[in-house]
């Protein structure tokens, strides 16, 4: 959400913003809208004051004798109140018709995005590790075809019981993404200063908005029969912890992570990834969520980034993190960075974490705001979310990198505490 006058300070600058990120130019319809409003208003504010000196001079002219004039005096007070009642529901109209059209609006990206207007256009910003070499002379099978033969993969019964893009683990294989899952959250919190939150995972409309996810995105999202909504990724919960607050700046840089489930009807993805585990409409994730000051924001990405990477590295996987360019970042982020894991049964690079911030865009829907120390203003917080990562994407990245000719899964070092010393899968 932007705020207007910025926007009408800055119309030329808005709408090349926004052209970088593919998007229609949009400052002359805001500022039309945003007109119509303020003239309104401007009438309602002249009826007001008119029908404050009618009424007094309804007083003058009966204490004058002069009824008619009285009368006269009365019947205009009356149809001002009916044109101010009127009014005031009209004023309603405009002003949800403003923050309707800004409602839809992508944030606007960081001057050192790049251009671009897909994936094809990210930028490569640094690597971890070399792509795995394998002792077999067959070519490295994908996770499901490992997960299936070990019995520790069923989508059958999956489908059976819910439908696709849906997964029964069992056995080991289970065990080990709740391993992940306890290796991260564990990570983050005792090495990284984030503070554990267990959110509820289903929310109303409110927090949804708050972060960007509605109403643009309502297809996106699972709806019950209550009106709540299932959690996307646990950003949405954990984001609005502060929304509606003034927080002191001595409680900032605040960090929260959670470890999930999540929940996406993968709307529009058709046809994408529809074997194995890549694309779920169920799946857990660790999620990491920072709200800091205006001056800290792009400093505690790079932080968020480095805390999701140290999972891949402590995992021993292979990967590269791409600048996503401004035609491929989500709809609240101002920059994103990806993380991708490198999947030999692939033979390609798969996004495992996306960190970014998103300004003060998701804090001025949500209201959440600080007070500078030593000033009586109120400025809107910065807010960040990462994935730490994504526990599903993870099994899959494990299971392939660290497979063996005979099928089975070598445990990496770091998850074995986890595993009761379980050093091999299968």
């Amino acid at each position: 959400m932007f705020d207007i006058k910025w926007i009408r300070d800055n119309s030329e600058a808005f709408d090349k913003a926004l052209a970088k990120r593919g998007y229609d130019a949009s400052s002359a319809k805001l500022i039309s809208l945003d007109d119509a409003r303020r003239a309104h208003i401007t009438k309602l504010q002249e009826a007001q004051e008119r029908r404050n000196a009618a009424s007094k001079e309804i007083g003058k002219a009966k204490a004058s004798g002069d009824n008619e004039s009285a009368q006269k005096l009365i019947d205009e007070v009356a149809e001002i109140k009916s044109f101010i009642q009127n009014g005031e529901e009209e004023e309603r109209k405009l002003v949800a018709a403003l923050e309707e059209a800004m409602a839809g609006i992508p944030n606007v990206p960081h001057e050192d995005v790049p251009e671009g207007e897909d994936e094809n256009d990210n930028v490569f910003f640094r690597g971890f590790g070399e792509k795995p070499t394998f002792s077999f002379n067959t070519a490295p099978k994908e996770h499901y075809e490992l997960g299936e033969d070990l019995g520790g993969m069923d989508f059958a019964t999956a489908a059976k019981l819910s439908g696709s893009r849906f997964v029964v683990l069992k056995g080991q294989i289970a065990r080990l993404e709740r391993a992940l899952g306890q290796f991260m959250i564990d990570l983050h919190t005792a090495e990284h200063g984030y503070t554990e939150v267990s959110p509820p995972l289903l929310v109303n409309e409110t927090p949804l908005f708050g972060t960007g996810q509605l109403p643009k995105f309502e297809e996106d999202q699972f709806k019950t029969t209550t009106g709540h909504y299932m959690i996307p990724t646990a950003e949405v919960p954990l984001t609005n912890l502060i929304a509606g607050e003034i927080l002191g700046e001595d409680e900032l840089p605040l960090r929260v992570a959670a470890l999930t489930y999540c929940f996406r009807s993968e709307a529009g993805s058709a046809g994408r990834d529809t074997r194995g585990m890549l694309r779920q409409h169920q799946f857990e994730k660790c999620e990491l969520v920072s709200v800091t000051t205006p001056d800290k924001s792009l400093e505690e990405l790079e932080r968020m980034l480095d805390c999701a990477e140290t999972v891949l590295k402590k995992l021993g996987i292979h990967y590269r993190v791409m600048t996503l360019c401004a035609g491929d970042m989500g709809f609240g982020a101002r920059k994103t960075y990806d993380i991708e894991a490198w999947l030999p049964g692939q033979d390609t690079y798969r996004e495992i974490s996306s960190c970014s911030v998103c300004g003060d865009f998701q804090a001025r829907r949500m209201n959440a705001r600080y007070r500078p120390e030593g000033s009586k203003q109120l400025s809107h917080v910065h807010t960040l979310n990462g994935s730490g990562v994504a526990v599903g994407r993870a099994l899959i990245a494990v299971v392939e990198n660290y497979q063996n000719g005979d099928g089975s899964i070598t445990v990496p070092d770091v998850l074995r505490p986890y595993m009761n010393g379980l050093e091999t899968i299968g």
